[in-house]
C-alpha cells in the first residue's frame, strides 16, 4: 500500500529491517560468563536459585539489572533507511 515512488510492502520491510538490527545488536551483548554468584555484586542480596539457573553466570540481582537498565544509554542515530517524510510521497 506504498504510495509514490516506494514499492509495495516499503514500510513493512524497514519495520522488519529495523528489528532485525535491534535483535543483532542485543545478541552481541555481552552475556555472564562463569559461575553464577549467590549474592548480587552490587547490593549483596541474594541471588534466587531460579534466576542463577535460568541465567547461567549472573552476577546481579533482579533490581540492579532493572536499575542498570533504565539508565540512558545513548547511542548514535542515523536512518539508514530515509525519513518518514521519504516514504510519504
Amino acid at each position: 500500500m506504498a504510495g509514490g515512488w516506494a514499492k509495495d510492502g516499503a514500510v513493512s520491510e524497514q519495520i522488519e529491517a529495523s528489528i532485525s538490527d535491534e535483535l543483532a545488536r542485543m545478541k552481541a551483548r555481552r552475556a555472564p560468563v562463569g559461575e553464577s554468584l549467590t549474592h548480587c555484586a552490587e547490593c549483596e542480596e541474594p541471588i534466587p536459585e531460579a534466576r542463577r539457573l535460568a541465567v547461567p553466570g549472573v552476577k546481579l540481582c533482579v533490581d540492579c539489572v532493572a536499575e542498570r537498565d533504565g539508565e540512558f544509554q545513548r547511542r548514535g542515530g542515523i536512518n539508514r533507511r530515509g525519513s518518514k517524510d521519504s516514504q510519504l510521497k
